[in-house]
């Protein structure tokens, strides 16, 4: 795959493929960044922040997710407020922290996973998530729904459900959407018996 060099953006969230992220950003180091993301038409890694703060300098996981702005606004705050959709996976090959406190990587990009039917026995999942993305709207109004999707599904079930961040680094980091939805299903129990 690609290696490519990107702005960094540690987090206290994980974003996964295809899934949204909504920012407000004051930051002068991520002002920056936005505007240079949009200027040249590219994205910005997200990564889980290990130790540290989002406003300082962190430690942070390999695996991220490549983000790409979809919409910007400015707030009645003033802060700037960017809706950004979650593209490939990457692991961190290097890192260097800027002047302005920005880090930037380089990365090698994951291969998306190939669309994977989803299995007989995870049908009821695609019913779940319908449900939760019902009541959800919002952000999840602007995405593509792929209910037949093994990846799709379980990207969706990791990112809205109830779930430790490092539970929802380990789903991220898995490249197997049959052993992803596995891993789902004892998180899965008192969602599924609200639908019964």
């Amino acid at each position: 795959m690609a290696t490519i060099e990107i702005p960094l953006f540690p987090l206290n969230t994980v974003l996964f493929p295809g899934g949204p992220l909504p920012l407000r950003v004051f930051e002068p180091r991520y002002l920056s960044m936005v505007s240079r993301c949009l200027q040249k038409d590219h994205g910005f890694g997200v990564v889980l922040i290990k130790s540290g703060a989002e406003v300082g300098p962190a430690e942070f996981h390999e695996i991220g997710t490549v983000a790409e702005i979809v919409d910007w606004y400015k707030g009645s705050d003033g802060l700037l407020g960017v809706s950004a959709q979650g593209r490939e996976r990457f692991a961190i090959e290097s890192c260097d922290r800027q002047a302005d406190g920005l880090y930037v990587g380089l990365v090698e990009l994951r291969e998306r996973e190939a669309p994977c039917a989803l299995p007989d026995e995870y049908r009821y999942l695609s019913e779940l998530l319908k449900h939760l993305l019902d009541d959800l709207g919002g952000h999840y109004d602007r995405i593509p729904k792929i209910y037949d999707d093994a990846s799709w599904v379980g990207y969706r079930l990791a990112e809205i459900i109830p779930l430790p961040v490092s539970t929802r680094q380990e789903l991220l980091e898995i490249s197997d959407a049959r052993r992803r939805l596995e891993l789902l299903q004892p998180h899965l129990g008192e969602l599924r018996s609200r639908l019964n």
